[in-house]
């Protein structure tokens, strides 16, 4: 889990970084990748999801305190033999602290890929919904099979 989200905090700060440099140190323009679908876009956001709540930075550097140690302490809770679970909760955990950062150091999160038809978004932030993704998916979906097949054997 923390091997996780080390290398999601890694991924998501270099690729905030390169974006930095190539937008505030050059005045750069959006850069369109697989033929313009996604665009790499410098944008700071300044609240949550979707752009929602706008400058309340240190309610969001709160709430991303309580997340990261809610799940550091929910570590040793864990069922052993899980690494989805692990998986799941490291890219929470990744993301979590990759805006945390942000917003630590900056006041607000930098945002980049730019699908056109959809907010812009970060390293963190995607690691963040897929991360609850596959644990909805593990709660929701996978466990209840695995309960029925243990109970029909």
């Amino acid at each position: 889990m923390l091997s996780v989200a080390l290398a999601i905090v890694a991924l998501d700060q270099w690729s905030k970084s390169l974006v930095r440099h190539h937008f505030l140190g050059q005045g750069g323009e959006p850069i369109p990748l697989l033929g313009g679908v996604v665009q790499i876009n410098y944008v700071e956001n300044r609240g949550a999801a979707f752009g929602l709540f706008q400058n309340q930075t240190t309610f969001f550097v709160l709430v991303g305190l309580v997340v990261v140690v809610a799940i550091l302490l929910s570590y040793r809770h864990l069922p052993r033999g899980s690494p989805l679970l692990y998986l799941c909760l490291g890219l929470q955990l990744g993301g979590a602290v990759g805006n945390l950062i942000d917003r630590v150091r900056f006041g607000h999160v930098v945002d980049f890929i730019d699908l056109r038809f959809w907010p812009v978004f970060n390293v963190a932030d995607s690691a963040i919904t897929v991360g609850v993704a596959a644990l909805i998916y593990q709660l929701l979906l996978a466990s209840p099979r695995a309960g029925a097949e243990d109970r029909a054997s």
